[in-house]
Formats: structure tokens, sequence, C-alpha cells
């Protein structure tokens, strides 16, 4: 039977749980007395052998026994096991009381959606409850030892009143190898469609409610089953009663107290009881003794619970809820506070101080804020203050266009965004971006290009005075520094472009090569609107490489 101690601990005082300690049945005395005492007389009958019995020899020996076991017992992870395994058993023990088949929903739906004040509603109505509590009474005595010794067979169970001898015959013809308690299940659906037709059930919405409490209240009769099939697994059960009492053994004999003539460290102190031992293995072993008992609380023990008295209770409140109370309703008449706007029940002498109480309004609502703090801003002036979040600070900004242009073109193109500006305003109207100075052929700033090689154009070899084709690297007239446009100068020609974005496509693997395209250099600055600024390094107009009939770069498309 549960043991209910909760008037006990109502209020919160000094020595609350002291009278708790003085009880005996569910107790942790009443669990572990016998362990304890064989621990205890085990433990004695060492200590007098090893000072009575053993000669000297012997005792030198059982000396560094006794040292051995105690400096390792301490390697066997006894909490760290123990705590997990009995926070899953605590856990598990109440998920199935949570799963156990209680009638309450069950009942109120059957007795609101069956109608019929005459014999045959009546029997409807109980006979469809019946069948829920056959249900649980056939699940429980599959699952708990006590409600078996109760009803040990059929026999019993039709006795009782649960089940009709006809229905017993139904029940033991529908052969199956499986448990059975799921048949009185489908009898009340079968039941429930035949009142529907017959109009006690009057709608179909209310024949669904029906069958969605009979799932709920079948679903809790299967979760318990399962419980009951499913267990714990058992190498983690074993673990963990082999590490609590491998490692009292090992205290048995790491924990005896040895003669302080010896010198040995720790040992300067001869007792005969080994108090902390013996709280520590009253605090363990009784943790596990708890786990034990709460693995299975559909026994016997002190703790498990009533599923007789609940077998009882269900079965007589829910035929009372669906037979005498079915239509049984007080009289409607006004209650005390019929014309009150602010009803309030009274109090007794011993509750009137909570009168004075404030009732709660909320966390903030006793929080002051100073009255500066407390002055609706004008939304203009909000929006105003947001507004440069939207955009990069401009300090940052200036120092990292000022920093020195890292080296290849990624630098350079730090110091062209520095200098103009006007390339991102204006790319509404050319194809130019910061990216032409590149060998990408993905460009983020605008349409892909592609640009012509060193061989096509005014920067052919034989039109530069390029010494040695394309591998000799340097210019004839100067230096490369010397030859390639100014930055100011790249930036103002920038605006008009040959480039196209129907070019060619990358190479798989990565860029075309020089083999394959030649050099590739920036002609943009060519088809500059108006006069094109000549290039400083050209000697010489362009003759056969320059073709000025491709003013507009659409037309490069059909000409390449």
């Amino acid at each position: 039977m549960t043991v209910t101690y909760t008037a006990r601990v109502a209020n919160a005082r000094f020595g609350g749980f002291y009278k708790l300690l003085l009880l005996w049945r569910g107790s942790i005395y009443k669990l572990l007395y016998k362990e304890f005492l064989a621990f205890f007389a085990t433990y004695l009958g060492l200590s007098l052998t090893y000072r009575f019995v053993l000669a000297e020899d012997q005792k030198r020996y059982f000396e560094k026994l006794v040292i051995y076991c105690n400096n390792y017992a301490n390697l066997i992870p006894v909490s760290f096991v123990l705590g997990f395994y009995v926070t899953l058993v605590v856990n598990r023990w109440w998920s199935q009381y949570t799963c156990m088949p209680l009638p309450d929903r069950l009942m109120c739906t059957i007795s609101g959606t069956v109608h019929g004040g005459d014999e045959r509603g009546r029997l409807y109505r109980r006979t469809l409850m019946r069948y829920g509590s056959l249900s649980a009474v056939l699940l429980l005595r599959s699952v708990s030892t006590a409600v078996f010794k109760r009803f040990p067979t059929i026999d019993h169970v039709v006795e009782a009143g649960f089940m009709t001898r006809e229905e017993r015959k139904k029940y033991e013809n529908l052969t199956s190898s499986y448990n059975k308690y799921w048949i009185p299940c489908v009898w009340f659906t079968n039941l429930a469609a035949q009142a529907r037709k017959e109009g006690r059930v009057r709608d179909n919405c209310a024949l669904k409610m029906l069958m969605e409490e009979l799932n709920h209240f079948r679903a809790n009769c299967s979760m318990l089953f399962h419980y009951d099939w499913i267990s714990v697994p058992l190498v983690y059960t074993q673990v963990v009663t082999i590490a609590v009492y491998s490692f009292f053994v090992a205290c048995l004999i790491g924990r005896q107290f040895l003669d302080p003539a010896q010198g040995y460290e720790g040992h300067d102190l001869d007792l005969c009881v080994p108090v902390f031992t013996l709280l520590q293995f009253f605090f363990y072993v009784g943790w596990l003794k708890v786990a034990e008992q709460l693995i299975n609380p559909f026994g016997e023990d002190d703790d498990d619970f009533e599923t007789n008295l609940l077998i009882d209770r269900n079965f007589q409140v829910s035929m009372m809820a669906v037979d005498e109370m079915y239509n049984d309703l007080p009289l409607l008449e006004k209650d005390r506070y019929w014309d009150a706007s602010n009803p309030r029940a009274p109090y007794t002498a011993a509750t009137v101080f909570l009168l004075h109480q404030p009732s709660f309004q909320g966390s903030t609502f006793d929080m002051t804020l100073p009255k500066e703090d407390m002055q609706f801003q004008p939304l203009e002036e909000i929006e105003e203050g947001l507004e440069p979040s939207r955009h990069v600070p401009l300090h940052l900004l200036n120092r990292l266009l000022s920093a020195g242009p890292a080296p290849g073109s990624f630098g350079r193109r730090l110091s062209l965004l520095r200098r103009k500006n006007s390339c991102v305003s204006e790319a509404s109207t050319s194809y130019s971006c910061l990216c032409q100075d590149t060998q990408s052929t993905d460009c983020s700033c605008g349409p892909p290009a592609r640009r012509l090689p060193l061989s096509e154009g005014p920067f052919a070899p034989e039109q530069r005075g390029w010494e040695g084709g394309e591998e000799a690297g340097h210019w004839a007239t100067g230096s490369h520094e010397e030859a390639l446009p100014e930055e100011s100068d790249l930036a103002q020609q920038s605006q008009v472009s040959l480039l196209h974005p129907d070019s060619a496509a990358p190479v798989a693997g990565g860029f075309p090569s020089p083999q394959d395209t030649g050099p590739l250099v920036d002609t943009s600055f060519l088809l500059q609107p108006g006069a094109a600024k000549e290039s400083p390094a050209r000697s010489s107009p362009p003759s056969a490489g320059y073709r000025p009939w491709l003013q507009n770069p659409i037309e490069e498309e059909t000409t390449a």
C-alpha cells in the first residue's frame, strides 16, 4: 500500500522531516536492515580474525592486503553509475503511473453522448462503460501480481461481474497467441456504432468524440503493457549491482583498522566500529534498494501502486456516472452573488489575514523609471539616429582605402576606388567595373566580360615595338611601368569598354592560358567617346592591329 505522508510536510518548519525518520512502513530501515546487519557482521568477523586468530606474519600480509584494497576501491565509479540508474528508474516509475487507464474522461463522454432514459439506453451506457473496465482488468491482471492474485482466472473475472458468460465464450473462441486485453475495446466500438444507427448517439461528431476517448483509454492500456514488456536493459542493472556490491566487498577488507604500532599511514586510530563506512553502505546500498523497489511498481511492496484499490474506485465511479447520474441535474436557481458586481467568497478567521495582502500584478508592477527616461522621442530623430547604421562608417572606409595597396590586382582596385568613385555611380550606362584589371571571369560588379589578346588590337608586338614577341617581357621604348596608362587615366577610360557579356567562358580547371588567348591587356580606353586618348607608350599611329569601326561593343559579338 502506498505510504502517504503529504500532510506531515504541508508546512516547512524546524525539524520538519525529523518525524518522518521514525516511520517504519515503507522506510529505508525496513528495506535495508538485513543487508546492513550482514555487512556489519562480516566486517566484525574479519576484524576479530585479524586481531586474535592470525599469526604475526599472517597479520603483516593481511595489513598489506588492507592497504591495497583501500587504495584501489575508490576506482569503482559507484556514485556515477548508481546516480544515472536511479534517475532512470524514478522517471520510468512515474511515467508508468501516468499511463494508468483511468475511466474519468471516458465515462463523462459516454454520459454526454449516449442518450436514452429508457432501459435500453441505460443498458447501452452501462455496457460501454463495463467494456472499458473489463479491458483495464484484463490488462492489470497481466502486469500486476496483486491483481492476478485477486483474479487468477477468467472465471474469477466473470464471477466478479466484469464479464458475462456469453462474452466469455466469445472471448475464448477468439484464438490468439497474444494478450487479448484489447478485445473489449473492439466490442466497445461495435456497440457504439450500433448505438449511432439506432439514434442513441445523435451525430457523427459525438461518435467521433466517443471513439477518441476510447482510443486514449486503450493507448494507456497498451503503453502500460509495453512498460511491463520492455524493462530497463538487464546489462545496466547488472553493472550497477556488481559495482555497488564489489565496492563494499573491497571495503570489508580495505576499511579494517590496523595496529597503530606498525606505523601505517592513516592508521593512527584503532576503532572497532567503522562508523563512516557503515554510513556509506547505508546510503549507497539504500540507493540501490530504492531502484529495486521502484523498477516494478506493480508488485506488493509498501510503495507499489494500489492497483486493486484503483479497480474498485474506477468501476464504482464510472458506473455511477453513466447510470445514476445520467440526466440527474439539480434545480437551476440563482446563486447568492447574482446581483453582485464584485463577488467575493468569505474567509474564516484562520484565513482572514489573506485579505490584507495585495494581489499579484506582475513582476514589473513596482518598477520605477526616471522622469526623463519616460519621455517619448520624435520618430524623425529616431530614424536619423538609425540611418548611419545602414552603411559602413566613413572613418573605417577611409582607413581601409588609405592603407597601402596589397600586391596584385586587389590593392590596385582599392586605390582605384579611392581615387575615382564614379565607377559605381555610372555603372548603369556602361559595362565597366572594378574587376576589369583582374583575370577573374566571375565579375562581382557587373556582367561578365572578355578581353582582347595582345596579338589583336593596337598593342600587337609589331605595333608597339615589343621585343622578342610575347615571351620577351619588356618594351622597346621603355620599362613596363612607363608603358601602362596612369591609374587616373584608367579610371576615366574605363567608362567605355570592348568587354561583352557573351564572351567566352573560362576553361575547365581555371582561366584560359596565355598560349590559347595570348596575354590579356585592357583595351577599354580605345573607344572613349570623342577623340581617344593616346597611350603614353605609343610612338606611332596604329595600323594593322587597329580596327576603328568597332565603335559599339555590341557589334564586336558579330565580328569576333
